[in-house]
């Protein structure tokens, strides 16, 4: 089980590696969240519901039989794409070379890799079958801790709670930067916030040992993370998440690393085009590997 830029390493292609980069640099779920290779369009896996029973006996008794459920479950894959057309004539001119082509690429990469961290949050299989469900429709009971019935500050026990409703320690909390903000003000005066370095050697805050990853706009130019959820009577609220990464929490299904291909100059206009595409999937294994921090003022 790998993470993208791991798996780039073992396939590595100029077009392939530069893409990789570029989707976990803007991303910080990417840039942390292990893949397996899967075979088929679907990945079938179980899920504990209950454990078997355990209990004492004495000399000559037996013991009463119990078997634990397991809840089999499926995720399918999903397809996430674009195509990034660069007119020939540019070179031909002189206005520009295969170096402005790269930009183009760039651009269309960053916005898959915006698009799919959206998705990652917010996707809903019922209101489009053609992608995967987001955090927001898998996590429900207690792994959604509200602040408040219409909203409430910030706070350090509202964040333990949180890492608390993680099984084990999280490896990521999920946040926007006003988020950020408030979390790094509430822990300079405690000390519960570091500084730390991720893959690419930037610095990233911590909080009782745990990288906040950012969550930027989109590619759309909004807000993936807003400031305007609604709670109760108030619509200025925001969310944090704490997922925990590996193979029996969260973990991404691919059936291979990201496909970067240069088709060359397409038959229906003079233009080289680079198409990039994707079949990935998300598997949450634990009911306890994500948790959701709804309804905070910041």
């Amino acid at each position: 089980m790998l993470t993208i830029s791991e798996w780039a390493k073992l396939n590595p292609t100029p077009l392939a590696s530069g893409v990789v980069e570029i989707f976990a640099r803007e991303n910080p779920v990417l840039a942390n969240l292990p893949f397996i290779n899967v075979l088929g369009n679907a990945y079938k896996y179980n899920i504990e519901a209950t454990l078997p029973g355990i209990a004492f006996r004495g000399f000559n008794e037996g013991y009463t039989e119990s078997t634990g459920v397991i809840n089999p479950l499926t995720e399918s894959l999903t397809i996430i794409g674009g195509d990034s057309d660069f007119d020939v004539a540019q070179i031909r001119m002189g206005t520009g070379d295969n170096d402005t082509r790269a930009v183009h690429d760039a651009l269309k990469a960053k916005a898959l890799t915006l698009s799919w961290l959206k998705t990652f949050i917010a996707g809903n299989a019922t209101t489009n079958p053609k992608e995967f469900d987001g955090l927001n429709q898998r996590l429900t009971g207690g792994q959604v801790i509200s602040a408040g019935t219409n909203g409430a500050a910030l706070s350090l026990t509202l964040l333990d709670q949180l890492v608390d409703a993680v099984r084990g320690t999280p490896n990521l909390l999920l946040m926007n930067k006003a988020a950020r903000r408030a979390v790094v003000q509430l822990g300079r005066q405690s000390g519960v916030v570091t500084v730390s370095r991720d893959y690419f050697g930037r610095e990233v805050d911590t909080f009782a040992g745990v990288p906040i990853g950012i969550i930027e706009d989109g590619s759309d130019g909004l807000p993936i993370l807003t400031q305007t959820e609604t709670q109760g009577t108030s619509n200025l609220t925001s969310s944090i998440y704490a997922v925990k990464f590996g193979a029996d929490a969260l973990h991404g299904i691919q059936t291979a690393p990201v496909d970067v291909r240069d088709l060359g100059e397409i038959e229906t206009k003079p233009a080289l085009r680079t198409r990039i595409e994707w079949y990935s999937g998300l598997v949450l294994k634990d009911p306890k590997c994500a948790a959701r921090l709804k309804g905070i003022i910041v």
